[in-house]
Order: structure tokens, then sequence, then C-alpha cells
């Protein structure tokens, strides 16, 4: 079995939530399992070319693909959206923390600003 690194598979991630009919098939699943023509119902492009998505998205990690009877189904993996979200987050982080000094400083500054003479 190969194991991919944890920065690969998080710019395989990235890669993947890069393109809006791409989250929009995710949006759709996190409501439950579906078939790739639901899939593709909303959005005007060929069932060939949803797949091509649900390609991008599998080997992202992200959609698993099982077939019951004719019908591919489609089932959201968010594990790899939560390694995502983890990697955001400590840079939410460091922002918040940067805009807090940012105002810790500019409040002193105003304190110590002189009252203009009347």
């Amino acid at each position: 079995m190969v194991t991919v690194s944890k920065e690969a598979q998080l710019d395989k991630t990235f890669a993947a939530l890069a393109d809006p009919t791409r989250r929009s098939i995710l949006t759709r699943l996190t409501e439950g399992d579906c078939s790739v023509s639901e899939l593709a119902e909303p959005h005007e492009m060929s069932l060939p070319a949803i797949s091509k998505h649900l390609r991008v998205l599998e080997r992202a990690g992200l959609v698993e693909q099982h077939k019951q009877g004719r019908i591919r189904r489609c089932h959201l993996q968010a594990a790899p959206l939560k390694s995502a979200a983890t990697w955001v987050e400590t840079y939410r982080i460091f922002w918040e923390n940067q805009f807090d000094s940012l105002e810790r400083f500019l409040e002193g500054q105003s304190k110590n600003k002189p009252k203009p003479k009347s």
C-alpha cells in the first residue's frame, strides 16, 4: 500500500477544492449519497465531464464511488477536509494574534497622542 505524505494529501485536497463544480458536488454530498446523474443535474455539463470532476475528488480522497446495479453512487469522505480545516485554522489563529497586536498598538498610539489645542 502506498502512503501519501500529509503535505501531498493537503495539496490534492486544495487542488480538488479549487474548482467551483467540485465544491458544489461536495456540498451536495453533505446531504447524503447520490448517483452521478443526480450530481450532474444542477450543472450544465455532460456526465463524462462530471465523471472527470469525480475522479479528481476520488484521487484527493474526498469522494468514494460504488456501484449499485448499473448506477454509480457517490459518498463523501470528509477526513481530508478535516486536515485542510486544521491547516487553515493555524493561520486563522496567527492572523487573529496579529490583529490583536495591531489593535493594542493603535490603542497605545491614541492614548499618547497630544490633544489638539482649542
